[in-house]
């Protein structure tokens, strides 16, 4: 039954990755986060994030896997994988992260104290 189960998370992981694939356009800069990423402090996410802006790109579209993570076609079409580390952490937790974080970086690029 495990073959099955395996056979039908990547059934799942294949139909959602097409999903996410079928929205994303040539403009588009996709950070993709997965476990195996890049991980970097928030000075150098703040630095991507400008020279990202400064790069001919329209949009910035950050992809954050389900609980069987994503599928490799999707990580294949991300600009940058990125990290915030090996731990596990609930979808709702990720994106609160993940916007903290967005926030810090323009904070960093305005000088602001907020990120220290």
């Amino acid at each position: 039954h495990d073959g099955e189960s395996e056979l039908e998370n990547k059934k799942i992981l294949k139909k959602e990755g097409k999903r996410i694939l079928y929205k994303s356009q040539d403009k588009e800069y996709f950070m993709v986060l997965a476990i195996e990423g890049k991980q970097f402090p928030s000075e150098k996410f703040s630095q991507t994030i400008d020279q990202m802006m400064t790069s001919g790109y329209s949009n910035l579209t950050f992809v954050i896997g389900g609980s069987l993570g994503l599928s490799p076609e999707v990580k294949k079409r991300g600009n940058l994988l990125m990290s915030f580390g090996q731990l596990t952490l609930p979808h709702q937790l990720m994106k609160l992260v993940l916007v903290e974080q967005i926030y810090r970086a323009f904070m960093i690029q305005q000088g602001s104290p907020y990120h220290k």
